[in-house]
């Protein structure tokens, strides 16, 4: 008699299913979200103090995004899930009770 259920399946996982999608070393989206938000700042005013004054922003915004993510990679969706939360729960069995 075979022993084949004695054993478990073994199966991988690829490390770019499970890891963090970021860009630049920060999260993808806030870095993108600060390149647009400088290049809007560059391209309205077009002078050279707004593009010195919009790369400056940007480099100094990724640096603190580098950081951030160096932390936690997830911080952000942490955080937005974090201001959903009420700063108070009341002690009911159900959110529906009737008071």
């Amino acid at each position: 008699m075979a022993d084949t259920g004695s054993r478990l399946a073994r199966s991988r996982i690829h490390r770019a299913l499970s890891r963090p999608n970021l860009l630049m070393g920060a999260d993808r989206e806030l870095v993108l979200l600060t390149g647009l938000a400088s290049a809007i700042l560059i391209f309205v005013v077009l002078t050279w103090y707004a593009a010195l004054f919009g790369v400056a922003i940007w480099l100094v915004v990724v640096a603190a995004l580098r950081m951030m993510a160096k932390s936690d990679p997830l911080m952000r969706r942490i955080y937005v899930r974090h201001i959903t939360y009420q700063s108070h729960y009341r002690a009911t069995s159900t959110p529906w009770r009737r008071f």
